[in-house]
């Protein structure tokens, strides 16, 4: 009988430095959560509040080159801190389920700038529908 609570103490003392192995971290970063979150939500705000007073000049204008001002970097700034907001957000999320730093970032990058580059290549849709005029369908009124 005492040999196999001895057996039954040691699998169990085995069991918990396996568990070791996958997560060594003190605490989640959740400094850096809040911190993402934060950064991406201002940046998000700087986005539309740049989108709505560049779409107020193009439609009191309504010339090719205020588009063009659309797609520069008044826009994309924005677009890369929502980005970069975003996969520390999500990165320190992750990290909560006991997901390494590195493998982390890892999945976090490649789904941030992925989502980040199909936003922008629809802005850019939309745009080129507006320059051909054939944007009749868009509200872009509603945004002013």
């Amino acid at each position: 009988m005492i040999w196999a609570s001895t057996v039954c103490i040691n699998l169990h003392h085995l069991h918990q430095k396996d568990t070791s192995v996958f997560y060594s971290a003190a605490s989640p970063p959740y400094v850096l959560m809040v911190a993402g979150l934060i950064a991406g939500i201002t940046s998000a705000y700087a986005f539309q509040a740049t989108l709505k007073e560049l779409v107020a000049v193009w439609s009191r204008s309504r010339s090719t080159r205020a588009l063009q001002s659309l797609r520069g970097a008044p826009l994309l700034v924005p677009v890369v801190g929502v980005s970069g907001g975003v996969c520390v957000f999500l990165a320190s999320s992750l990290q909560l389920f006991a997901f390494p730093a590195l493998p982390s970032y890892a999945i976090a990058f490649p789904l941030t700038v992925g989502s980040a580059g199909l936003v922008w290549y629809q802005l850019g849709r939309l745009l080129n529908q507006l320059e051909r005029r054939t944007g009749k369908a868009l509200d872009f009124d509603a945004l002013t």
